[in-house]
């Protein structure tokens, strides 16, 4: 008769199977669970990772979330805040290489799914330009700033300039709401159209600019705001 499992490894193999069968199957707990194991092999993880899932509020949250914040978790040391981060690391490179397969204009729900995932739960507001070519194709995603729009992070100049340096045919604008609530503020707005008025003088079109949260997000263009 063989050892009883005293150390979860026949629950763990139960699991890797079930992954290598169909992966979609899992719960996120599961996910994480696993995840965790192999960081840390030797300790039962599902109680790790429902502790983690609930205090940054689902795995978006917890895969986008600080890695310093992550390892504040009891239990949670450097190879395991890792594992998570690698995780995440590796769905932002799939989506972004959808998002630079194809014309933007074209791909745009591939756009919105890379940004959701990589800036939906940000804590902090961050501001990044996306800058096209002739042919509507990403030649540069850039992070501009961190903090808020209501504190001028980012300047006209600033974006325009930087836009001339590349030789972008047109610009993209992007930015979080930490709050979840993705409607634009006259801060934003503002912004915006003085951007698409100094980038019209110089031949570089504001396509839009587009505002993510946790609650969906905001297109000023199809909402005629600019």
């Amino acid at each position: 008769m063989g050892a009883p499992d005293t150390d979860g490894t026949g629950h763990r193999a139960r699991l890797r199977q079930r992954l290598l069968d169909d992966g979609e199957g899992l719960l996120d707990h599961e996910l994480v669970e696993y995840l965790l194991a192999l960081a840390i092999p030797r300790r039962d993880t599902k109680p790790l990772a429902k502790a983690l899932l609930h205090e940054f509020g689902g795995i978006g949250g917890l895969l986008t979330a600080d890695a310093a914040a992550i390892a504040r978790v009891p239990g949670m040391g450097d190879t395991s805040v890792a594992a998570l981060k690698i995780a995440h690391a590796a769905a932002i490179r799939l989506l972004r290489g959808e998002v630079a397969a194809r014309p933007l204009l074209a791909n745009w729900q591939a756009l919105l799914d890379y940004l959701r995932a990589d800036m939906a739960h940000h804590a902090i507001e961050r501001v990044r330009v996306l800058h096209l070519n002739s042919r509507n194709m990403l030649i540069r995603d850039e992070l501009m700033s961190e903090g808020s729009v209501d504190e001028a992070a980012l300047y006209v100049r600033e974006v325009i300039r930087r836009a001339i340096d590349l030789g972008s045919a047109a610009i993209i604008l992007v930015h979080n709401h930490p709050s979840g609530d993705p409607s634009p503020s006259r801060a934003d707005i503002d912004l915006t159209r003085n951007i698409a008025e100094a980038g019209k003088r110089l031949g570089i079109v504001v396509h839009d600019h587009i505002i993510i949260g946790t609650e969906g997000h905001s297109s000023l263009r199809s909402m005629g705001l600019i």
